[in-house]
């Protein structure tokens, strides 16, 4: 049976889009080490999703935009990022097992597993894969935005993040229906700040 791992990555910050990544392990060349990717040091995640893509049978990325979370909701986005993410796959699996405790829409059976990262390796791999290309995305969008800090805290909601939001504004890349943007765009109302990328 063909079993794939499916996680996301970016349901709970302030901006950015949604990852999600779909993987499918080779039996015949295991990968030590995976474990949920929150509890890996960032040289770990980097060292292991190399060794993901290159020991996978099949493997896929996907995200769903700043625009279609506002536009769907966090939830849906995510969904939608993780169906994306198994579509991408170059082969079809038997079984998706999903981490949490909903199914995107599959045309193949599905698992929903709770804490599924910290359990099943596939997930743990997808995990791994989905939280190190958001990471590399908001490095991108540090690049853009630098006052923001994303390189920092990658979008989530921490003191430095709060504080730049609320003296500067929400920039393109904040989700707006999210209380804390919701908030500070309705404070910057009349104030002028930069909605273009820095120059690069």
């Amino acid at each position: 049976m063909i079993i794939a791992g499916v996680d996301e990555a970016g349901r709970g910050p302030l901006a950015g889009p949604v990852y999600a990544a779909a993987v499918i392990l080779d039996i015949s060349r295991p990968i030590a080490g995976l474990a949920d990717s929150k509890i890996l040091s960032e040289p770990m995640r980097d060292a292991l999703a190399l060794e993901i893509r290159e020991r996978a049978l099949a493997w896929s990325i996907a995200s769903a935009s700043v625009e279609e979370i506002d536009e769907i909701n966090i939830l849906q986005a995510t969904m939608l990022a993780m169906e994306r993410a198994v579509v991408g796959l170059s082969t079809l699996p038997d079984l998706v097992r999903v981490d949490g405790n909903r199914l995107p829409r599959l045309s193949c059976r599905g698992e929903a597993i709770v804490k599924g990262d910290a359990t099943v390796p596939a997930i743990s791999a997808a995990s791994i894969l989905a939280k190190t290309a958001r990471d590399a995305d908001l490095r991108l969008l540090h690049e853009a935005y630098p006052a923001y800090g994303f390189d920092q805290h990658k979008g989530y909601g921490t003191a430095l993040h709060l504080s730049q939001l609320a003296s500067l504004g929400p920039c393109p890349a904040h989700r707006r229906s999210f209380a804390p943007v919701r908030n500070a765009l309705s404070v910057a109302i009349g104030t002028t700040i930069s909605l273009s990328p820095s120059a690069t």
